[in-house]
């Protein structure tokens, strides 16, 4: 660099003589380098001449205005389109999202036998000999006058006074399977039922929305009963206020476990002597989110202070776990299992019977263009359509990103309305959100797995999955959320390449799905006038180069976004952050399937609206980056810890790396251990 600034810095004018010895060194230097590129001008003119290059950029420091006219436009990297904004400021590079991307992998189409499950029987409820008021709320209240298979099969058996352990589908109905029976059972109990007896009824859900909705359905059936008086209990609320009508009595108590262990370790007046029933509704979810403890102090509790109760076991799916619980809390039940295929092996069963009334597709999209069809997805319909995401991070940075970029940008009348719930968030936020996306015609609620069990949110027809589920019984009970009762609903999974074979996994459970192309669904871009190019074409056109132009366009609105303020910027690398982790805890049985290393990170990292992948993420996102990594390699001791383990940020590449892992750096022995020991 050094002869090359003396090159580019040559003066015309004479050099001026100094008297002083010291001073005149460099002098003598300059001669014999202009005597030494004088001869090597003269080998040069022998040979024939080289092609001329552009002279390399100068310095504006060195040589003010001029030079900056002089100077030669970088190039840009294959796959980036430069653009130059208003105000003269330094131009933005945005990479392509249809190039650098793999070969999609043609994946036959296997056919799979369902398991068939009719909805609808052809009895209804007034064969039952139920009180007429209950019938009539049934028919008139929840417009239900025929009984659906798992009904039928089950409201005669618990009528009898026997327990039952019951599997069916989700959305088949089976909160009224057992609220009915319940609610037979007490009105009929003489002398009449007081508030003051306390619970008569116990109902265990796994999620506060579960607990609202079954408290919901429980006080319609109960219209006609006014003494008998429901209660629910959940986190979130205020424990004076719980306490409060605790102490005035709640017959039917619907409570989620840990709440309700809460209350039986620290409130006096809670007591279960006259309890009757025990209703454990999603009871793999409960398992599976680690109430098993609590289930055993309620279970003992109970014991201890009744008798004789009924116990009822509802779930979609029956896992060793729930089969345990069975043995333990039931008695002589009877098995309710509503499925076409009497051989299959009922511990490992997924019951996904919606051949007619749910479409189920996946779309195979490379890892560019894969986020990008994430992010439109949702909002190039009008439906109401639920999108799960892995973590509460992902769901706050999506709905603040679609609600800032898209809501503003969309045709006025046909503005989507985006909702979020997660467990993160205040539960009077939680109430009223599954509030409103349930009483709305239309609407995009972006959750975590907390909606995917139990809630019956009417009129849903979408449900797609931001990411692949663990396991399919969790896939059944998320795209369960549509096609409830009957009705018709559609689904979409989306994977990437390496993802492929995830495929099997569904197969393997019975279920079925069609591939959807990326084209397909990026082609409604083409409706949106807010993506319209100046130098584009017409709108309404089938050219895929003018998808591909739109979907840029809306890709850029994105990242323009994110890159506004160091706040959504620190957002989006939070949720990225939040993403990557997430899917490191698949399964070791998935684990060949969805594998951090198949990842492409700095195409995941444009997902969340970043140019490039962030180098050292973890130490941005906890703060003085020097700090924390003078921190974390201190020892008590006082000596350096020896680096054992990759840090997260190594597993970062740039967009237009090769993806392959870093070199392993050689190790150091610290100067303060004694080699010899």
């Amino acid at each position: 660099m050094g002869e090359q600034g003396l090159i580019l810095n040559i003066s015309e004018a004479p050099v001026k003589s100094y008297k002083n010895v010291q001073k005149s060194q460099p002098v003598r230097k300059w001669e014999k380098f202009k005597a030494l590129t004088r001869n090597k001008s003269k080998d040069a003119s022998e040979a024939p001449p080289p092609p001329k290059r552009p002279a390399p950029p100068l310095s504006p420091k060195l040589h003010g205005k001029k030079a900056k006219a002089d100077v030669i436009p970088r190039k840009v990297p294959a796959g980036r389109s430069e653009e130059r904004p208003k105000g003269g400021r330094p131009p933005i590079k945005t990479s392509s999202l249809f190039k650098n991307n793999p070969e999609l992998p043609d994946i036959e189409r296997l056919e799979v036998k369902q398991l068939q499950e009719k909805v609808f029987s052809s009895d209804s409820f007034s064969d039952l000999g139920l009180h007429p008021h209950l019938v009539a709320t049934l028919t008139d209240v929840l417009a239900m006058s025929r009984m659906t298979s798992v009904q039928k099969m089950t409201i005669p058996a618990l009528l009898s006074g026997r327990d039952a352990m019951v599997r069916s589908q989700t959305g088949s109905g089976k909160t009224l399977a057992y609220g009915v029976p319940l609610v037979q059972a007490l009105q009929e109990v003489t002398p009449k039922i007081q508030r003051s007896d306390g619970p008569y009824a116990l109902i265990l859900v796994p999620t506060r929305e579960l607990a609202l909705q079954s408290f919901s359905i429980i006080q319609k059936l109960l219209k006609p009963f006014m003494w008998i008086v429901p209660g629910v209990l959940m986190g979130g609320e205020k424990r004076k206020s719980e306490k409060a009508r605790l102490r005035k009595g709640i017959n039917i108590l619907i409570s989620t476990p840990g709440r309700l262990v809460d209350h039986i370790r620290s409130t006096k007046n809670i007591h279960f002597t006259h309890i009757r029933w025990l209703v454990v509704d999603e009871a793999d979810r409960i398992l599976d989110l680690g109430f098993e403890k609590d289930l055993t102090a309620i279970l003992n509790a109970l014991n201890a202070q009744s008798e004789r109760r009924q116990n009822v076991l509802l779930s979609a799916t029956l896992t060793q776990g729930v089969t345990r619980l069975a043995d333990i809390s039931l008695h002589l039940p009877v098995a309710v299992s509503v499925t076409a295929d009497p051989c299959s092996e009922p511990m490992l069963e997924v019951t996904s019977p919606w051949s007619s009334e749910l479409r189920t597709f996946r779309a195979l999209l490379s890892q560019n263009g894969f986020f990008s069809t994430r992010w439109w997805f949702p909002c190039d319909l009008k439906p109401k359509m639920i999108v799960f995401f892995p973590s509460c991070e992902l769901v706050e940075f999506y709905h603040t990103l679609l609600s800032n970029v898209l809501h503003l940008q969309q045709r006025e009348g046909d503005k989507a309305v985006f909702l979020r719930l997660h467990g993160g968030m205040k539960q009077e936020e939680r109430t009223d959100v599954f509030q409103q996306f349930s009483g709305a015609r239309a609407g995009i609620l972006l959750c975590t797995d907390v909606a995917a069990r139990g809630l019956d949110l009417p009129q849903v027809t979408w449900i797609v999955q931001y990411n692949a589920p663990a396991s399919a019984a969790e896939y059944i009970h998320r795209v369960g959320r549509t096609a409830r009762l009957g009705t018709h609903g559609n689904s979409l999974l989306i994977l990437i390449p390496s993802e492929a074979e995830y495929i099997q996994t569904l197969v393997n459970h019975k279920i079925s799905v069609s591939e959807i192309k990326m084209e397909e669904i990026l082609s409604n871009l083409l409706l949106e006038d807010f993506l319209v190019i100046r130098r584009g074409k017409k709108t309404g056109t089938s050219d895929p180069q003018a998808v591909r132009e739109r979907a840029t366009v809306l890709q850029t609105k994105f990242e323009d976004y994110v890159h506004a303020s160091a706040e959504t910027s620190l957002s989006a690398k939070k949720a990225l952050q939040s993403y990557i982790r997430s899917y490191a805890t698949y399964p070791k049985n998935l684990k060949h399937v969805f594998h951090i290393r198949s990842l492409h990170l700095g195409h995941v990292a444009k997902s969340f609206g970043l140019r490039d992948a962030p180098h050292n993420l973890s130490q941005q996102l906890a703060g003085n980056p020097k700090k924390q990594k003078a921190m974390k390699n201190k020892r008590s001791d006082g000596h350096k810890t020896l680096r054992t383990k990759q840090r997260f940020s190594d597993l970062l590449t740039s967009e237009f790396s090769s993806g392959l892992p870093p070199k392993p750096k050689k190790m150091k022995m610290p100067q303060s251990i004694d080699k010899t020991s």
